[in-house]
């Protein structure tokens, strides 16, 4: 697979990121505030890495890399809106992947 592909996951991710971060930012009005603070944590890493989606073709293993992100921003992320979105933190089970996708993915960088 083509490195560079993940410059057009990237470009995706990043339309996605801004516009459900502005969703949240000046639209989202949950009954419970706290669920606001969960959409910001989401809107927060999934821009950060999406920006690290950037860098995935110039390392070793990219699909490695690349792939891990894209799972931990749609395992974290996703499913810190879909819970804020709900106000229903039963649907919050996938998040620990999604954390741990990441955690591999920056991991992954040391081989």
């Amino acid at each position: 697979m083509d490195p560079k592909l993940w410059h057009k996951v990237a470009g995706i991710s990043g339309v996605a990121a801004l516009g459900l971060g502005t969703y949240g930012a000046h639209f989202f009005k949950p009954q419970n505030p706290s669920y606001k603070d969960v959409w910001q944590t989401a809107s927060l890493y999934h821009l950060v890495h999406t920006a690290a989606l950037l860098g995935a073709p110039l390392t070793k293993n990219p699909n490695i890399f690349g792939g891990l992100l894209t799972a931990g921003i749609l395992a974290f992320s996703g499913t810190c809106y879909t819970v804020a979105y709900l106000e229903d933190r039963t649907y919050s089970k996938l998040a620990p992947f999604g954390g741990f996708a990441f955690i591999a993915a920056w991991g992954s960088l040391l081989f």
